[in-house]
This record gives structure tokens, C-alpha cells and sequence, in this order.
């Protein structure tokens, strides 16, 4: 693969529930769908709130990038432990990032959060120009939206679906 491979590519090479057979991967609940954020950031933890608020079934459920696991999840798929160059949705087993992440959440919310689905008319861009529309934000994201020097706590009313 080249230089730089896209987090697709990473993510697409591990098989489902790869995760579990690693050792350095605490054990956590997969039965739902997991979103791993970064949780100082204010852009993801507000993305966080609006997915907890439009996901009625209550399916999904939040893990920190900064906890263990999210950090053992971070390095299990080669990505960067540190900078999180994407948000990850782990969903059967499998890992999604960047635009496949936010558009596979948003298909599975309700109401006019379902609109953000939209984004996967993106998906006619070659890959590179996915990524780059991604990165930019994601690059940015505390210069633009702010940082938090700690996690920051989820909401009382999602706060069971959040996994230490």
C-alpha cells in the first residue's frame, strides 16, 4: 500500500471482531454499535450529544479514545493513538472511519439527522478526496471548535451508554 494509506484501507483489511483475539484490547460490550471519540474535543463530544439525541433505539453506544480501550482500539487498527485522525464506529465486528462513519451513523438515526446521510453523495470523490475534505476538519477541529483539558462528561440522559 502506499505511503499513506488511506483509513479505509486500514480499517477494511482487519477481519470482523478482529479485535477480540488481540490481547492488548480490554474486552468491551460489541453487541451495539461502539462510536470512539475523542473526548476533548468539542466538536466531537457535541457530534456525540446529537447522535445520543437522535438515536432513539438508544443503539449506540461511546467510548473515549482517551480511555484504554479506545487507545488499544486506536493502535489495533494502525492508526495514531494521539492525533485520532478519525472517529471510529465499530458495528458487527467491523471498524468504520472517517466519511464511512458519519454516514453510516447518520442512516441509522431519525428525523432530520438522517439528512447528514446525504454526505454520501462525497462517496462519487476517488478516496483521497474524501479524506482530504475530512482531514481538513479534522486537522483544525480544536483551533475551530475548541478543547477541553479533560473528557468531557456525557450527558446524564446517555451517560448508561458510555463505556469506561
Amino acid at each position: 500500500m502506499a505511503a499513506h494509506e488511506r483509513t479505509a484501507g486500514k480499517l477494511a483489511r482487519r477481519p470482523a471482531f478482529s479485535y477480540r483475539a488481540d490481547p492488548s484490547v480490554p474486552a468491551f460490550p460489541d453487541d451495539d454499535p461502539v462510536i470512539v471519540y475523542d473526548g476533548v474535543c468539542v466538536l466531537c463530544s457535541r457530534s456525540m450529544r446529537i447522535i445520543a439525541r437522535g438515536d432513539h433505539n438508544r443503539r449506540f453506544r461511546f467510548l473515549s479514545a482517551q480511555s484504554p480501550k479506545g487507545q488499544a482500539l486506536f493502535r489495533h487498527y494502525g492508526l495514531d493513538p494521539v492525533e485520532f485522525e478519525t472517529v471510529l464506529l465499530i458495528e458487527n465486528g467491523r471498524a468504520y472511519g472517517k466519511l464511512d462513519m458519519i454516514t453510516r451513523v447518520a442512516g441509522q438515526l431519525g428525523g432530520y439527522y438522517r439528512s447528514l446521510s446525504a454526505l454520501r453523495v462525497m462517496r462519487l470523490l476517488p478516496g483521497r478526496c474524501q479524506d482530504w475534505c475530512y482531514d481538513r476538519i479534522a486537522k483544525n477541529r480544536y483551533s475551530l471548535f475548541g478543547r477541553s483539558d479533560v473528557c468531557i462528561a456525557a450527558d446524564p440522559s446517555w451517560r448508561d451508554r458510555v463505556i469506561d
